[in-house]
């Protein structure tokens, strides 16, 4: 044995990581076909986090394949995961995920073309949602500068070689910052700018020992301790925090580029009684808070998940809640002025979104209105005056799933709380049951210009990504029909 494998053989003794120098096979891997080679003078663009290359789920990708056979797009590989509300992020060749499987939150770096797997890396966990929804991951990784960033449901932070899957450095914020669990764990996905590491926290004062009475929760959780803080991306030391009795929301920073500088914007807001929250601006190098917007109502239970929308041509940022769910707040457009302090413009109850990001285009924003299946609607408002132009219900029969069912006769079914994705001059639609739309938006309607039935399964939730013509869709439930598990699909949409 020579002297670098002895080294090797040396370290693997000593790291949980599993790495291949080529990508390996395993037994969750199924390999369908590859994918077409990209156009000549194709676009193509890394989704380094949840809401892609610019935090606003949109993407300069071209051209994609608009049309496609009854079957939908070509599946290339799908690999099956555990439990988990993640979407899978991409640089380079490597497309990384984050579930939880077998007791442990796990990390797996993916060859882009060919699901592959360069390593893997796993810690245990003990978390039961108080509501009966998994007890995976809320927030998806985040990938800058050859590093890999996890939040966990419990608040473990955790840095990642991209290349070898070392862990480089790890905090548990939940003992370290006193985070409570909150209604569904930890969610908010980090964000990186300038090597900095930026995480809602939602800290506490007090310690949370899981065993206190309501009110004494209550009493905890109104409390000031660190909101949000930032870690050196390449050795996890804090290098400034935040303090503020607002907890941390399900919602993601992002980026805001205001009066020609660049800012972060995060709609905070935890589990409190009564709750409050609202929109924070905070300058990312130093920590600095510029300002802090209220936009939460009193009601217990509520959880925000839309993260803000950033209109950089006027300087304004908008936030969404679908609560109080029996007359919800909706939406609030604010302005900053020059000192970076926040006005309202408007606010309607008329685009109250759940989770789902929305999308600003052409003087109008794009979402889905609606606390649950039953209510929830596409529509579109002026981002000037938050008057509502249109609203629309896209539903269609399907004759396949209804006899799955056992029944002789069709169902209908709808997109419900979908994602949309802006990109090569449409819209890609993630329908809640696995349904695939491209879609024409504008001012004067909505056209379906394809469709396809991925799978028949509830609880899709997050964001597809896209990158290098392929799209990495999480199907986070049993499908329906039965036929499938959750697992990551990637699909050819590389056009001609």
């Amino acid at each position: 044995m020579n002297r670098a494998s002895s080294l090797f053989f040396f370290l693997s003794l000593f790291s949980s990581v599993s790495w291949a120098q080529e990508p390996e096979g395993f037994d969750r891997l199924t390999f369908h076909a590859a994918p077409k080679p990209l156009a000549t003078g194709a676009v193509t663009q890394d989704w380094p986090r949840v809401l892609g290359p610019s935090d606003d789920a949109s993407s300069l990708e071209k051209p994609l394949l608009k049309s496609w056979p009854e079957t939908g797009p070509k599946l290339v590989w799908e690999v099956k995961t555990g439990e988990g509300y993640t979407s899978p992020v991409l640089s380079g060749d490597r497309c990384v995920i984050f579930h939880a499987l077998e007791g442990q939150e796990t990390v797996e770096c993916l060859q882009r073309e060919t699901g592959r797997r360069y390593w893997t890396q796993g810690y245990p966990i003990e978390y039961q949602d108080r509501y009966g929804f998994g007890n995976g991951p809320r927030a998806s990784p985040v990938i800058s500068d050859g590093v890999v960033v996890t939040l966990g449901v419990t608040s473990e932070l955790h840095a990642y070689d991209l290349k070898t899957g070392k862990e480089l450095w790890k905090h548990d914020l939940r003992k370290d910052y006193r985070v409570p669990q909150d209604f569904f764990g930890a969610g908010s996905s980090p964000l990186i700018f300038e090597g900095k590491v930026i995480v809602n926290v939602g800290g506490k004062a007090e310690v949370f020992d899981g065993f206190e009475s309501r009110q004494d929760r209550a009493a905890k959780l109104a409390t000031k301790g660190t909101c949000v803080a930032a870690f050196d991306l390449k050795t996890g030391q804090e290098l400034w925090k935040v303090e503020d009795e607002w907890g941390a929301s399900y919602a993601s920073p992002v980026l805001a580029k205001l009066h020609g500088q660049t800012k972060v914007v995060i709609y905070a807001g935890g589990e409190s009684d009564p709750a409050i929250g609202g929109l924070l601006c905070i300058d990312p190098t130093t920590g600095a808070l510029h300002d802090r917007f209220p936009w939460r109502d009193e009601e217990y239970i509520q959880a925000t998940g839309s993260s803000p929308v950033v209109i950089v041509e006027k300087n304004r940022v908008f936030i969404t809640t679908c609560y109080p769910k029996n007359k919800p707040l909706g939406g609030v457009m604010v302005e900053f002025d020059a000192s970076f302090k926040a006005r309202e413009v408007w606010q309607s109850p008329k685009i109250g979104v759940h989770w789902m990001t929305p999308i600003y285009q052409d003087g109008h924003l794009y979402a889905i209105d609606g606390e649950r299946e039953n209510n929830s609607r596409l529509v579109c408002v002026n981002a000037d005056t938050g008057a509502e132009v249109w609203e629309k219900n896209i539903e269609w029969e399907d004759a396949a799933f209804g006899a799955a069912q056992g029944r002789s006769k069709p169902m209908r079914l709808s997109i419900l709380r979908a994602s949309l994705l802006k990109v090569d001059g449409a819209f890609l639609c993630l329908g809640e049951t696995g349904s695939l739309h491209w879609l024409k938006l504008s001012p004067q309607g909505c056209e379906e210009l394809g469709r396809a039935q991925l799978f028949y399964a509830l609880n899709t939730w997050s964001l597809p990504a896209l990158s290098h013509g392929l799209l990495y869709v999480h199907q986070q439930a049993e499908g329906l029909d039965r036929k499938s598990s959750p697992r990551i699909l990637c699909y050819d949409l590389r056009g001609e």
